[in-house]
């Protein structure tokens, strides 16, 4: 008798089913062709190509120094897949092709295609293997210099095949499209001709952009902006202000991510202080920086650590190459100048001490210094009153094993590349200890080392004219590492 008498709640239960099944499809559907708002967590590859690893959350500290592997801790997030859109059939009298045009903006074309790399790349990270499976007419990733060389090789590839960017072309020079190419800062200026060569990745329809470059460099912002002696950099500060007003007024592009999808560059120690002028620039924007120091504000998940390469005549002629491992004769080698704190404790402790480990604040009347890299085994690579230093770049040409000795530097590709397999990292407190560390690297260990050096001298080379896998196409590959942890709306 009581079921009889619920009948007519079952059946209305029952006839309410279908509806409710219909209601959460479209529920799942609107959520799923929503684009992530800016805000979200950011896509990571920059510690360790797993393919379901994000950057750690606002709470976790960042790399506190270049002996840490280079990871923080990460949570999980699923797999990114491009979601299927409902099918909304074309009018009557049109084609399926141009109807379909007209549905998505071209902001959300660009964005699946970075959806589809970026699920191309995860599928590759999870090849362990330590040479890339694809083929390449040039070169193929492998070994352990490499993070993960399949992944590397086909995160390289895409980017071949899609990144764009739109240069400014606001600003005159010489602080706009303009850089200095002889000197400490070279990497910065020759960076800044390659763009505005548009050889490579350069386009002029900003609308087909994935990445939008600031060309002012910082380097010249202090030849004719700042005033000696005077310690304060308003001028330059106020520049940068003035040029991110000025595009943001001509052009929908800043606006429209606040700055996410933009980069600036500089391998100036005031750099970083100059970005710190904007608010977006320093916090949203992708900062391509020499000065790579985490405890200064230098963010590994969206920021890029750019090598410092000293190009005293411009010319790469004579810097590579050293002396074969049998007829190396020095254990270690540094010779620089009292900069900084770090040098300042490793001079006091080893300075004029050693014959093995030879260290100077000014060489020897007659010795070369460059004849000194290539015929040590190990050379030193302090920090001065910066982190960076182009001694580590020397180190590499010259085929010595090279020896960071820094607190908070982030070494630059350390996104792709494995530092642990051709470099020592040395805790600062350790230097008194410095000795011991090297003579504790077996031959064998550090005749992998030395090969190892060799091989992933290519990644740091700079040519006339680029080459793929070079040091102007690697610090690309960086910023589009970085493109690809977000995600752009109108």
């Amino acid at each position: 008798m009581q079921l009889a008498s619920n009948k007519p709640f079952i059946f209305v239960l029952l006839s309410l089913v279908p509806f409710l099944f219909l209601i959460s499809t479209l529920v799942m559907v609107i959520v799923s062709t929503t684009p992530r708002s800016l805000n979200s967590s950011w896509f990571s590859f920059s510690s360790s190509w797993n393919s379901e690893e994000i950057n750690p959350l606002a709470s976790t500290p960042l790399i506190s120094s270049v002996s840490a592997s280079y990871s923080s801790n990460y949570t999980k997030l699923p797999d990114v897949h491009v979601a299927e859109a409902p099918h909304i059939p074309p009018p009557p009298g049109k084609k399926q092709e141009k109807w379909k045009d007209k549905r998505y903006s071209k902001l959300e074309k660009l964005e699946a295609s970075l959806a589809r790399a970026r699920s191309s790349i995860r599928e590759a990270a999870r090849n362990g293997s330590l040479i890339s499976t694809h083929e390449d007419p040039d070169y193929v990733p492998h070994g352990p210099i490499y993070r993960n060389a399949n992944a590397f090789h086909r995160s390289y590839l895409e980017m071949e095949k899609l990144f764009k960017i739109y240069v400014y072309e606001e600003g005159e020079p010489p602080i706009f499209h303009n850089g200095p190419c002889k000197s400490i800062y070279s990497t910065e200026g020759r960076f800044i001709h390659e763009m505005e060569k548009g050889s490579f990745y350069r386009t002029t329809d900003p609308e087909e952009a994935l990445l939008y470059f600031l060309p002012f460099s910082v380097v010249m912002m202090v030849q004719y902006l700042y005033v000696p002696d005077s310690h304060e950099i308003h001028a330059i500060e106020n520049s940068v202000i003035d040029y991110i007003n000025l595009i943001s007024h001509n052009h929908p592009f800043w606006n429209r991510s606040l700055g996410a999808d933009h980069f600036m560059l500089s391998c100036h120690d005031w750099g970083p202080r100059a970005s710190t002028s904007v608010q977006y620039l320093y916090n949203s924007s992708i900062r391509v920086l020499c000065n790579a120091n985490t405890s200064e504000g230098f963010n590994p998940s969206k920021d890029v650590s750019f090598p410092e390469i000293h190009l005293r005549t411009g010319e790469m002629s004579g810097l590579i190459g050293g002396l074969s491992p049998s007829r190396r004769s020095i254990l270690g080698f540094f010779a620089g100048r009292l900069h900084g704190h770090i040098r300042h404790l490793l001079l006091e402790q080893w300075k004029d001490k050693d014959k093995e480990l030879q260290v100077y604040d000014q060489l020897p009347d007659g010795v070369s210094y460059d004849s000194m890299l290539k015929k040590s085994r190990f050379c030193l690579c302090p920090s001065g009153y910066e982190v960076a230093s182009p001694r580590v770049v020397e180190a590499i040409y010259a085929e010595c094993v090279p020896v960071l000795i820094s607190d908070s530097y982030v070494p630059p590709f350390s996104d792709v590349l494995n530092w642990k397999s051709f470099s020592l990292q040395v805790e600062v407190r350790d230097i008194a200890n410095i000795k011991n560390i090297l003579m504790g690297i077996s031959q064998a260990q550090y005749l992998r080392m030395y090969r190892r050096v060799k091989q992933v001298q290519k990644h740091f080379v700079v040519n006339a004219t680029p080459k793929r896998f070079d040091v102007f196409h690697m610090t690309i590959h960086s910023i589009w590492l970085r493109r690809l942890n977000i995600r752009i709306r109108d």
